[in-house]
């Protein structure tokens, strides 16, 4: 039965059903022990399973995924943490050059399963090194799966199917969505969740207009998806979930139906999720049925500022996603 939960808490319940049921999970990542993480995600995680498997580390995150790397080829199935995703930058040698190559680099004979979570975005405050946005970086390496959850629920079960997963996941956890609330069903074992990565869903349904978005940026194109409705606009809103791999059917079918496709994301515009998603649209068959160009409504090309107004305006709005659903409503008229 579901019950309402927060985000944090559905990844916590997620991380107690795998660690009871397979003795080779594991935890590890700077104060996720007795302080219970930065974010409070792991907290009660050491009482219930001890230090050995809930291990608080160095501040070394080159180390930590070098170990968690070890440790998912010789067998166990570590869930690391980085306090910040911004501090993976010190662990790109083990996560990029080790973890997503050694199954193709050994004929198929070894598998990394191994799981870095990563809380990143802003809306925080907590400036240019605490609130990036990277998802980009590790969606573009071969070999490495990306999931970005916008939904308590899907939180929960993406973390439990890449624990199953034998390769190497990097899952993105909006800060702002932990505490976001939503109804869950707390699995009772791994099995319950397929390992294949679930692919897009709808949100909302409408037949004027397709916003395609992920994490948090569902949450702010629901919103918009609603005060376009006040103007009669209605809109599809569809959540990819994984970014890698990268479920573009539904996208394509939802755009050849409506004729228009906007994307937003927070992370900057350049070479981002929205680019592929453009591309692919582009590229398919929902080409012919494009009425106007595709839009991108995406973080600002900078560094993420500090002062809240100008964080704020380097993050895409509700109202930055309305104005620019209009344009595009309005250019085909």
């Amino acid at each position: 039965m579901a019950e309402v939960m927060s985000t944090s808490r559905a990844i916590n319940a997620a991380m107690r059903v795998a660690m009871a049921e397979d003795p080779r999970v594991f935890l590890a990542g700077e104060d996720i022990g007795v302080y219970g993480g930065a974010f409070g995600v792991t907290d009660g995680l050491l009482g219930e399973f001890g230090a050995e498997r809930v291990r608080d580390t160095p501040i070394s995150e080159d180390i930590i995924v070098g170990m968690a790397v070890g440790a998912a080829i010789t067998g166990m199935r570590p869930v690391i943490e980085m306090q910040f995703s911004d501090f993976v930058v010190n662990a790109m040698d083990p996560l990029v050059n080790q973890a997503a190559k050694l199954h193709f680099m050994y004929g198929g004979n070894v598998t990394v399963p191994m799981v870095l979570r990563l809380p990143g975005g802003g809306g925080t405050g907590a400036a240019e090194q605490h609130s990036q946005s990277l998802e980009a970086w590790f969606a573009h390496v071969p070999g490495l799966k990306v999931v970005a959850p916008s939904t308590p629920q899907d939180a929960h079960d993406l973390l439990l199917a890449s624990i199953n997963d034998p390769d190497p996941v990097v899952l993105v956890e909006h800060k702002l969505l932990y505490k976001a609330e939503g109804p869950v069903e707390v699995r009772g074992s791994l099995a319950e969740v397929d390992a294949a990565f679930a692919g897009t869903v709808p949100r909302r349904t409408g037949g004027d207009l397709t916003i395609v978005s992920y994490s948090r940026g569902c949450a702010v194109a629901l919103d918009a998806a609603e005060a376009l409705a006040a103007d009669g606009v209605e809109a599809t809103v569809l959540d990819l979930r994984s970014l890698r791999p990268l479920d573009l059917g539904p996208v394509i079918a939802s755009v050849t139906a409506t004729g228009r496709l906007l994307v937003t994301h927070e992370a900057p515009g350049p070479v981002g999720v929205g680019a592929e998603v453009v591309a692919g649209v582009v590229g398919s068959e929902a080409f012919d049925h494009l009425l106007v160009p595709p839009v991108r409504v995406t973080g600002r090309d900078n560094p993420m500022p500090y002062a809240p107004g100008l964080e704020r305006a380097t993050i895409p709005q509700v109202e930055d996603v309305v104005a620019a659903a209009r344009r595009l409503m309005a250019e085909d008229d």
